[in-house]
């Protein structure tokens, strides 16, 4: 093991600034930290393929899975400097799992490069991810301003939870109103403006330079939620300070793993894994490493998914538009920020692998749903996106239950509003076939008007 001695300051660090190896006191370069040749890429997928490769104990060319809870050291003093700073990651000192595991490094690390931010850290739900940058950032009494439309658990935590355990309120705007935002923030009392890159479920595009420039205006922490959108969208460098993820979502693919990430600036993610006051640290969110390995083996190949998902969800938009139905997708020329997704967006990927059906009444939706999965297996009635089978639910009972009739109506979220994540599964003119085939059965049964 090499040792190395960091500013306080730096506590465990996750990216340190310098460090020089004992050995031959020439400076060496941090092992974890922001790839300067990776920087020049636009391409999300370049930028990952340029990051840092995990090589596994023995060579391997797979990292290796650390599933120790706790590690060991060679001298009794190593310990102590552990646990005053002055010994890190950055230089193979470990201490114990819930900090920092190898494993989970190495996946936060790739997660960082395809953010395009200096640092990340994976946790274990997208919803440990968020709660935990919420907490270190704003204190007892703090303040932060959201966007009204937003994933029905984050507006639980925001409305009803921080403000009953930490005294955090919350003041909710429609994020299109950019003059509302500005006068929701009050100067020197609140923390964060956050909101969904693209919103859940209504699918607002967010207009993220417009609303960092308001928000470091005014000196909050810009955080952007990103997991309807990776790939598609890259909200820091827009300039958000702080990304988070549900990896569960697109990132993970398989519908078969809960995780989340936080990205963003060095400085914050080694506050949040300070031994004495950070939240990752104290509050315990951690990813299991073995949980981190399987999700590393995917990421390489999330730009193609991202791709097929998009395509898809455009041809079936533009399919069920035809037919007569009230789609909404922000790839559909008629969709209110068209233009500004097109602007914003990474070139290649589209404009995302969500869109909506409204059907007006919860009643329509649910037969509509019914057919798509019992009759022509078009997809399945689910929460959760991201699989390469479509996901169907409607939003206004399942992933919006938490907000009452009035938040659902100032959302946008009307009782037939049909979420779909579009998978890549079966072939697209197969998909095509059995949404018209649905239809057909609707408008037998009287339920639709003849398309």
């Amino acid at each position: 093991m090499k040792e190395s001695v960091m500013n306080h300051g730096d506590v465990n660090a996750i990216i340190p600034t310098k460090k020089r190896s004992p050995m031959n006191g020439q400076e060496d370069e941090p092992t974890v930290m922001k790839n300067k040749k990776q920087m020049k890429w636009n391409d999300p997928m370049a930028s990952l393929a340029d990051a840092r490769h995990e090589f596994s104990e023995h060579g391997g060319v797979n990292m290796s899975i650390e599933a120790s809870a706790t590690f060991t050291v060679m001298e009794p003093e190593t310990m102590r400097r552990m646990f005053t700073g002055e010994l890190g990651p950055e230089r193979d000192f470990f201490i114990y799992s819930r900090h920092f595991n190898p494993t989970v490094l190495g996946l936060s690390r790739q997660i960082a490069a395809l953010e395009a931010t200096e640092a990340a850290y994976c946790t274990s739900s997208g919803m440990a991810a968020i709660s935990s940058v919420i907490l270190q950032l704003c204190n007892s009494g703090g303040h932060l301003v959201a966007s009204r439309t937003l994933y029905g658990g984050t507006y639980a935590l925001f409305a009803h939870f921080l403000p009953r355990i930490s005294g955090i309120t919350t003041s909710f705007v429609d994020v299109k109103d950019l003059r509302a935002v500005e006068e929701a923030i009050v100067e020197g009392k609140t923390s964060v403006l956050y909101f969904e890159s693209v919103s859940n479920p209504t699918l607002t595009v967010a207009d993220v330079p417009e609303l960092c420039r308001i928000g470091h205006a005014k000196g909050v922490t810009v955080v952007v939620d990103n997991t309807f959108a990776p790939m598609v969208l890259s909200p820091a460098k827009l300039g958000a300070d702080v990304v988070v993820h549900s990896v569960s979502k697109y990132i993970s693919g398989g519908a078969d793993i809960i995780a989340g990430a936080v990205c963003g600036p060095a400085r914050l993610l080694n506050s949040m894994m300070d031994l004495h006051q950070g939240s990752f640290m104290l509050l315990g969110p951690t990813m299991n490493p073995k949980v981190a390995f399987e999700l590393s083996q995917r990421l390489p190949h999330l730009g193609i998914r991202m791709k097929e998902h998009c395509n898809r969800a455009f041809a079936y938009a533009m399919r069920l538009k035809k037919l007569g139905l009230q789609v909404i997708y922000p790839g559909l020329e008629d969709h209110p920020d068209h233009a500004l997704m097109k602007s914003l967006g990474n070139k290649e990927y589209g404009f995302g692998g969500m869109f909506c059906v409204d059907m007006e009444t919860e009643e329509k939706a649910n037969h509509f749903m019914n057919l798509l999965q019992n009759y022509t297996q078009f997809g399945l009635m689910a929460v959760s996106l991201g699989f390469h089978e479509t996901l169907m639910s409607c939003s206004g009972s399942s992933t919006s239950s938490e907000l009452n009739d009035k938040e659902k109506a100032l959302a946008g979220i009307s009782p037939g509003l049909i979420r779909m994540s579009i998978g890549f599964s079966g072939t697209t003119e197969q998909r095509l076939n059995q949404l018209e085939m649905t239809l057909s059965r609707m408008q037998e049964g009287g339920l639709l008007n003849k398309y």
